[in-house]
């Protein structure tokens, strides 16, 4: 029996060589599903949007040296924060990784004091609508309409307060 590869989770500035995969197949991906470019709406927001001093983040799984998963969240209000740019390399699909993504980016939120998490998936990304379900989101529209006429398709969770550390939060 051979064990699986370990994963380990790493916070990333944007610019990070290693996170070029993640926009560069998002870019793709988004583009073949929408007809357009989509690199732009990646580069919609500054960089710095997702680092810790600006209230965001950036992770990376890293699988023998190399990205095969991450995300990010920004600071949409004081108390949320938005997630962003879930993705899974297209070669490590099916193994659970945006989940462990989704849940290491909701554990970093509450340990920074975020008390709810929001984002959007576009209407024909059916994997991301039933990861986010799946997940324990709430979707913020209605699930029994065509989702082609809702447009983007909102989500939210509430975040389970942290283990008390004595230590005040950070945003």
């Amino acid at each position: 029996m051979t064990s699986a590869p370990e994963l380990t989770v790493v916070e990333v500035p944007v610019p990070d060589a290693r996170v070029e995969p993640l926009l560069r197949e998002l870019g793709d991906e988004y583009s073949r599903r929408y007809g357009k470019d989509a690199h732009a709406e990646l580069a919609r927001y500054p960089d710095e949007e997702f680092t810790a001093p600006h209230g965001g983040v950036l992770l990376l799984l890293i699988e023998d040296g190399e990205p095969v998963a991450g995300g990010a969240f920004r600071r949409y209000d004081e108390a949320t924060a938005e997630l962003k740019r879930i993705w899974t390399h297209s070669a490590h699909r099916r193994r659970g990784l945006a989940r462990r993504v989704v849940a290491e980016l909701e554990r970093v939120a509450g340990d920074r004091g975020y008390r709810r998490l929001y984002l959007t998936t576009g209407p024909r990304q059916p994997e991301a609508r039933g990861l986010y379900l799946a997940a324990g989101y709430t979707a913020l529209f209605d699930t029994e309409a065509d989702p082609e006429t809702i447009g983007p398709l909102p989500f939210e969770k509430h975040v389970v307060e942290p283990e008390h550390t004595g230590k005040a939060p950070t945003l």
